[in-house]
């Protein structure tokens, strides 16, 4: 069956809000009139959040030789960039740490992988500047969001579908209903107002080639995509049917060599990422 996106969000019920206070703050750090302080206050009223984004902030990952206390003072030592991507990983972790069945993935096992991509993405992408890194990061984090929404409708669906285990689930999206979990995202991005190229490569990141001038960062999410499937992290039931995309590969140069490397990288942060959500203590 063929389903537009507007038709499976209301199946499906309602997508993943993005918290209120992410959203202001977000909004605001995007805003040149707005300062660190007026940041902080938002955040203030949602402790939990703020809470993770400190535990993230004086993680191993960042490299602190001290331990920050209030997110203006982790602004200040790490950078506004470096910021939204802790408070927007902060804000879909308590999503993404979901079991989600329909997929085959066990507890904590799209965090794993989504932060392993954002990682990777954020690599792959610095040689073209900072903006581009972590825009990348962005949206390696919610490349597969729109998993949060498909997962039930294709949980039952797989029932009466005998030969979807010869599919990527890409494949099996598109079959059953016409549309796939990168489509999804994309609208599940637009809903929180997310700049365009996040949407672009949300939606083509499995197809970097149709994401015209936001290829670049679709490119460097489906390479550290392709990276986190050679880990084995977060591959669910449909395992490794996946391919490499040409395009990505000759967009960004990339090679075995590069790809080792890649690997490397990714898995210090995936360990590190685990402690985040508790999954490790």
């Amino acid at each position: 069956m063929s389903v537009s996106i507007d038709e499976l969000v209301n199946q499906v019920g309602n997508l993943p809000p993005l918290p209120q206070a992410a959203q202001k703050a977000l909004a605001l750090i995007r805003d040149p009139k707005s300062s660190m302080s007026s940041v902080s206050d938002v955040l203030g009223k949602d402790q939990v959040l703020t809470s993770l984004i400190l535990r993230m902030a004086n993680s191993v990952y960042y490299g602190l030789t001290f331990p920050v206390t209030t997110v203006q003072q982790a602004a200040v030592v790490l950078g506004q960039s470096t910021i939204q991507s802790i408070i927007l990983a902060a804000s879909v972790a308590p999503y993404l740490e979901r079991p989600i069945p329909g997929y085959g993935l066990d507890r904590g096992e799209l965090w794993r992988h989504s932060i392993g991509i954002a990682a990777g993405a954020r690599f792959v992408a610095e040689p073209f500047g900072r903006e581009a890194a972590e825009t990348a990061y962005h949206a390696g984090l919610l490349c597969d969001i729109g998993k949060l929404a498909f997962e039930f409708l294709l949980r039952k669906e797989q029932q009466r579908f005998s030969n979807w285990k010869n599919m990527s689930f890409e494949e099996l999206e598109n079959k059953l209903f016409g549309v796939n979990h990168a489509d999804l995202g994309a609208e599940i991005a637009r809903r929180w107002r997310l700049a365009d190229p996040l949407i672009a490569a949300i939606q083509f990141h499995h197809a970097p080639q149709l994401a015209g001038e936001h290829s670049l960062i679709a490119s460097a999410v489906h390479l550290s995509d392709a990276a986190m499937m050679m880990m084995g992290v977060g591959i669910g039931i449909d395992g490794l049917q996946y391919n490499l995309n040409e395009f990505a590969i000759a967009k960004l140069d990339f090679n075995q060599q590069k790809m080792d490397a890649l690997i490397s990288k990714i898995s210090e942060y995936v360990n590190e990422a685990e402690i985040f959500i508790g999954i490790k203590q």
